[in-house]
């Protein structure tokens, strides 16, 4: 269970990982669907609320020169966000999309509370999504 919260975790982060193949792989060695959703889901969650942190603090080194946003592009960030607002972090377990969402939630303040709601709310569903899928699809090739 330790290595399937650090996977999910580290793949949450803007870290390159892949927690839905080992939450599969971890159900079929063990299948407590509660257990292994509980775990994949505080993992998953809190590496995503890293990158809010993140998003936060990095907000003070916008005018650097070697932030990795420009003002212009800090700009649309925000007109973005500001149009679709928190909830696209319902979006945040999306591959490629989710991650610099977090952070944007952070950079552009988002209360740490709402984030971690919507977040988990995310997290957790694609979480059961893909157990759902493991009893389906693995059952007979575990």
């Amino acid at each position: 269970m330790l290595s399937l919260f650090l996977v999910a975790l580290i793949s949450a982060t803007l870290l390159p990982g892949g927690s839905e193949v080992w939450l599969a792989r971890q159900w079929c060695l063990n299948p407590s669907w509660l257990g292994l959703w509980a775990v994949a889901t505080a993992g998953n969650s809190l590496g995503s609320l890293i990158n809010v942190a993140l998003g936060r603090y990095a907000r003070h080194f916008s005018d650097r020169w070697w932030f990795p946003a420009s003002p212009a592009g800090l700009a649309r960030g925000e007109h973005w966000y500001r149009r679709f607002g928190q909830a696209s972090l319902l979006l945040s377990w999306v591959p490629v999309v989710g991650d610099p969402l977090t952070v944007l939630a952070g950079i552009f303040r988002l209360p740490l509370w709402r984030a971690a709601l919507l977040i988990i709310l995310a997290k957790g569903g694609r979480y059961a999504l893909v157990l759902m899928l493991a009893e389906a699809w693995l059952a007979p090739l575990c």
